[in-house]
């Protein structure tokens, strides 16, 4: 393919994405396929001589559409947002042209620059404290990792590194293996299970500590580590969740950080969802607390039209980070290494793409204002939702409504409220996922698209009002 084919190629493509996008709504939310759907589709072999760009386009809604599932349909409501905008679009056409892996400064020096901005630039719109950003002139920076679970594993592994480090320095006897046998991390039993996983990849202990209302408080949280410290163990690292997966519950980050900061525990914030709503002033009160916290990390990609991947991460001392990472070949030196950051050390993969891009087409092309706009319009049709299902005297809250998210149930038992998400679900209009906490079993209503409306949400009410109306004439 050469530049005049792709120019014709490449237009038909945004024609083709702009009619999806802008006409989503009208397509069934949830494919009807089974498993192997595909592959009759398709030949068993790649081809031997070159198609036509046009009969790839073709093959579209003839192959792939069938099977997609419509993240970004009004009638999505399933796990958390996932970000979708025009200009991130355009970003990633950009990043897929460079094309460049930007592990080093030299590799590409545009990569490595743009993102250390783009990170002050975020960190300033979220208000974090200096000592996490680049501009600071201090030891802070940011990095823009793929997801949230990553982020907690290179909290982890830093935390991990530090702790180790400092137990030696008092038992010079003590071999590495003893330590780490010894080293204890914590987290909420509300936490992601990625938290657990981190621990699982780390080799390393993990304990989930009660919460109280879906919140880890700090008297919990010196509980666990005092009995730990008890029993001869080590603690190291403490994740405090802000937006929690089952219902978007805020740990208390201002009790549970001076714990950790009293015991040396390393506090890594993960607020994947939720911190996107950060950027407006009057949410902040719940990441109160912030300047006791190591790290601290939140996904433009869920909720800030920032298509995936971008996980933004800040530390205050990356230097934990890069000295665990590091392994330095001769061909991946240069002459300006401590000038610059090199991610590599930052990360876990080697390789990277140059997705500061996304984030600075987005922040130009919509603004501060816009961005905060869509996060409280978001809110606001949760509340909607939620003030719909408070009036049917049927159906109850399953916890307070916070930023998109509406927990709500049938009242009863758990079987109702899972024959209730079932036929909700198989009626193929809107589409929900669960969530169980201490056993009482609810449906999970989250805004996810940039294109709903106020009418979407008197929509997804009428689809779960007719599903429970449907189980009771049954009945």
């Amino acid at each position: 393919m050469e530049a005049p084919e792709f120019k014709d190629f490449a237009k038909t493509m945004v024609d083709f994405i702009a009619e999806y996008l802008e006409n989503i709504r009208e397509r069934r939310v949830l494919p009807e396929v089974k498993p192997g759907y595909l592959k009759p589709l398709i030949p068993d072999a790649a081809p031997e001589k070159p198609e036509n760009w046009q009969d790839v386009m073709q093959d579209i809604e003839r192959v792939i559409m069938p099977g997609v599932t419509h993240w970004h349909s009004p009638k999505f409501h399933a796990y958390f947002p996932t970000a979708n905008s025009y200009p991130a679009i355009v970003a990633d056409m950009l990043s897929g042209a460079i094309a460049c892996i930007g592990f080093t400064w030299i590799a590409s020096p545009a990569c490595t620059e743009l993102e250390v901005v783009m990170m002050d630039w975020l960190g300033k719109m979220l208000d974090l404290p200096k000592e996490f950003l680049a501009c600071s002139g201090g030891k802070g920076g940011g990095v823009i990792q793929g997801t949230a679970s990553e982020s907690t594993l290179v909290a982890l592994l830093g935390a991990k590194a530090k702790k180790v480090q400092e137990v030696k320095a008092q038992h010079p006897e003590w071999d590495e293996h003893t330590i780490i046998g010894k080293l204890v991390g914590y987290c909420s039993d509300q936490a992601h299970s990625s938290v657990e996983r981190a621990g699982l990849l780390g080799g390393v202990k993990l304990r989930s500590v009660p919460s109280e209302n879906h919140r880890m408080r700090g008297d919990a949280l010196e509980k666990a580590i005092q009995q730990d410290l008890a029993d001869g163990l080590i603690p190291f690292y403490a994740v405090v969740t802000l937006g929690t997966t089952n219902s978007c519950a805020f740990d208390y980050l201002d009790e549970c950080g001076p714990v950790g900061n009293k015991h040396k525990v390393w506090i890594h914030v993960d607020a994947a969802y939720a911190g996107s709503a950060f950027i407006c002033p009057e949410y902040r009160h719940l990441m109160k607390g912030i300047e006791f916290a190591d790290s601290f990390n939140f996904n433009p990609h869920k909720w800030m039209l920032v298509n995936f991947d971008c996980s933004a991460m800040w530390l205050k001392d990356p230097s934990w980070v890069v000295n665990a990472f590091n392994v330095d070949p001769l061909y991946l030196k240069h002459d300006m290494q401590g000038s610059a950051p090199d991610y590599r050390h930052w990360q876990i993969p080697l390789g990277r793409r140059f997705r500061a891009l996304k984030l600075w087409f987005v922040l130009r092309l919509y603004g501060v204002e816009n961005l905060q706009a869509h996060i409280r319009r978001h809110c606001n049709f949760a509340k909607q939702f939620g003030d719909l299902c408070v009036a049917d005297s049927r159906f109850e809250l399953a916890a307070e409504v916070n930023m998109g998210l509406v927990c709500f149930r049938l009242k009863g038992n758990n079987e109702r409220n899972e024959a209730l998400l079932k036929r909700i679900n198989g009626r193929g209009n809107i589409h929900m996922v669960p969530a169980k906490i201490k056993d009482v079993y609810f449906l999970r209503m989250a805004v996810c698209s940039r294109f709903t409306k106020s009418e979407d949400m008197e929509y997804s009410w009428k689809e779960v009002s007719a599903a429970a109306d449907e189980m009771e004439q049954e009945q």
